[in-house]
């Protein structure tokens, strides 16, 4: 009887159902999760890269439905610590997950289960009351027999460390197939409650980290072998340039690319300054495209000794 009773409840239509609250997606780096963030929210908002650790801060999403307001928040990959930074990266992964409303947990479908998706779970499984949701993402790319085999696999998972999962969907953001119906999935599990941000806001993340950020991809392509990811990028300043006419506006930005070792300054630079030219050319391209303003890019090299390992010049480089 009691589900009867409930069931005439939610088909009345209500404002008072409205659904508000924050989920994360968590995975081995490369299992999807910001393409499937930029797939809900509807536009590129984290930075998608194929190495560890560039979505360093956290970017939200947010997705608005009339009946639901869904904040995404991206954490940085949890990973064994090799550095103090390391240490810290890991403790905002586990202050993230203890503070949102839904997990939901990325494996690729085209990958077996190996140990960096058991470490998850098995740190998942501690959080005892989030609602766990599994996404079992890139299904473009295999069969029904492959995925078939993968969800069971998922499901066993779960039972193994001793926890069910609310849901198991298998979504592809790149064929665009059931992110909407991964979002309905979502918002049940979200606290009822009003909108916490304005209609239009898709991302809180000040536009100079994302500036940041782009500028960062576009200084690690090509390098990642050199340098994974001994680069950090402070943006300086944004100022409009003064005495343009109004629809002519342009953005002056001034970036610092911080490396470890006086050694990289030669692989980021190129040779005659080549690379570091290229670098600006594409990360300004794309930081028009984020902005919609034209922008002058400068660009700095420095070195900034050991960064991981330094607590003060984390501080500085925003960690």
């Amino acid at each position: 009887m009691g589900a009867m009773s409930v069931r005439t409840q939610s088909s009345e239509p209500s404002e008072a159902n409205h659904r508000a609250g924050f989920a994360c997606f968590v995975g081995r780096p490369n299992a999807g999760k910001s393409t499937l963030t930029n797939a809900l929210v509807g536009q590129k908002v984290a930075i998608t890269a194929d190495q560890p650790q560039t979505t360093r801060h956290t970017v939200r999403g947010i997705v608005h439905r009339p009946d639901a307001q869904l904040i995404l928040v991206d954490t940085p990959g949890l990973h064994k610590p090799r550095t103090l930074l390391g240490q810290r990266l890991n403790d905002i992964v586990r202050t993230t997950w203890a503070e949102v409303d839904v997990i939901g947990f990325c494996l690729p479908a085209n990958e077996k289960l190996g140990p960096g998706d058991r470490f998850i779970a098995k740190e998942l499984a501690s959080i005892k009351k989030t609602p766990k949701i599994a996404i079992v993402t890139k299904t473009d790319l295999v069969d029904s027999k492959t995925l078939a085999e993968q969800l069971i696999a998922i499901h066993q998972l779960g039972m193994e460390l001793g926890f069910e999962w609310a849901e198991i969907v298998p979504v592809s953001a790149v064929g665009d197939e059931q992110v909407d119906l991964l979002a309905d999935l979502i918002v049940p599990l979200l606290p009822e409650g009003p909108a916490l941000y304005p209609e239009g806001d898709l991302t809180d993340e000040p536009e100079q980290v994302m500036v940041a950020e782009l500028i960062r991809e576009a200084a690690l392509e090509g390098v990642r072998d050199e340098l994974p990811h001994s680069i950090a990028v402070v943006v300086e300043e944004m100022l409009p340039r003064e005495d343009r006419p109004a629809d002519k506006p342009l953005l002056d930005i001034h970036a610092f690319v911080y490396i470890e070792r006086p050694s990289q300054k030669g692989i980021i630079i190129g040779p005659k300054g080549k690379r570091l030219k290229e670098v600006g050319i594409k990360s300004r391209k794309q930081i028009e495209a984020l902005l919609g303003t034209p922008v002058f890019l400068d660009l700095h090299v420095k070195v900034a000794k050991d960064w991981q390992r330094d607590p003060r010049q984390l501080r500085k480089l925003g960690f």
